[in-house]
């Protein structure tokens, strides 16, 4: 991240020192991924869910619960598969013979952070039981309203479509994901850090060494200040450049909804924030557009056929666009 050499409106010193210990402590135990720890960490006070996918045993489900670790809020799992049920997830109402009353069992969506493994191994009825819950931070059941307590995260893992087993999520419910990080292979040298680190534990969990960082009134506070970075009017016609190419560009099927404007900025604030600065750069909106957008537009049937992927026409559209200066 580039050095803070402005004179900022807004004291980050507190911010700064929790975002440098959420590093240190996910470095222990995580190799590599620098990129993946900072936009979970600009996710998390952005208020929005982050879909991680990459192939199995690239430690996506290691990273998600180690960040659910560091923050000090009630945590929940939920294992995906073909036969999950949508009451599975959000609870039932039983009916209890004592007070002739039907009583609410909340389900395992009821947390604060949510960790939801292989996302798109269950079917379309289950993932569509997620569509209230992501976006409005509430459920409801048999005509109650549920609503959940701040910090409300939904971090989800996901194996690449094309493996057996796999349902494509509906395009309603990857818009409601903030960000998509895709996660590759380790690098040979990365590939040796994580043996030896894995030969010295001598078979202790990483997790469990992992210790609280963060707590829910700290995140609820930091995303306030993330709602005061000051962004200049040219780069909120920028964010806009960036989206309107995306519904007027040949090689794409469907563009990017207003949501995915509104992610941009709020994760371009997040992002400025926890590199120490209170207003929005250029390079800021660059680093979150890609991971907000490759989720949230379609190829065209062409441009699948001659093997293009989204990123790389997201790329060309973000290099397009002149940046303001």
């Amino acid at each position: 991240m580039e050095e803070n050499i402005f004179q900022n409106r807004m004291d980050l010193t507190a911010l700064n020192e929790q975002v440098k210990k959420i590093k240190a402590t996910l470095g222990e135990v995580i190799v590599g991924q620098e990129t993946m720890i900072d936009l979970l960490i600009t996710a998390i006070l952005a208020d929005g869910h982050v879909l991680i996918e990459g192939v199995p045993g690239v430690a996506k489900t290691l990273t998600a619960k180690l960040v659910s670790k560091i923050i000090s809020v009630d945590f929940s799992r939920i294992q995906f598969t073909p036969d999950l049920m949508p009451s599975d997830i959000l609870g039932t109402s039983v009916y209890n013979l004592k007070t002739s009353e039907f009583e609410f069992n909340a389900g395992p969506i009821f947390s604060n952070i949510i960790l939801i493994d292989e996302i798109n191994r269950a079917p379309a009825k289950t993932q569509a039981a997620l569509f209230e819950v992501m976006e409005e931070r509430q459920v409801t059941i048999d005509g109650h309203t549920h609503r959940m307590n701040p910090p409300y995260v939904v971090l989800a893992t996901q194996n690449p479509i094309e493996q057996e087993g796999t349902y494509r999520l509906p395009e309603a419910q990857l818009d409601r994901f903030l960000f998509k990080i895709a996660v590759g292979y380790p690098s040979q040298a990365e590939e040796i850090e994580i043996l030896h680190r894995h030969h010295e534990r001598r078979g202790i969990h990483p997790v469990a060494e992992v210790n609280a960082v963060l707590t829910a009134e700290q995140i609820n506070g930091f995303r306030q200040f993330a709602q005061q970075v000051h962004i200049e009017k040219n780069l909120l016609t920028y964010i806009a450049q960036i989206i309107q190419e995306t519904r007027n560009n040949p090689s794409l099927f469907l563009g990017a909804s207003p949501r995915a404007s509104i992610a941009i900025l709020m994760a371009a604030k997040s992002f400025a924030m926890i590199s120490g600065r209170d207003f929005v750069s250029p390079e800021d909106i660059k680093f979150v557009a890609l991971p907000v957008l490759r989720h949230r537009v379609i190829l065209s049937p062409e441009k699948e056929m001659e093997g293009v992927s989204t990123d790389d026409v997201v790329k060309q559209i973000i290099d397009k666009i002149e940046v303001p200066r």
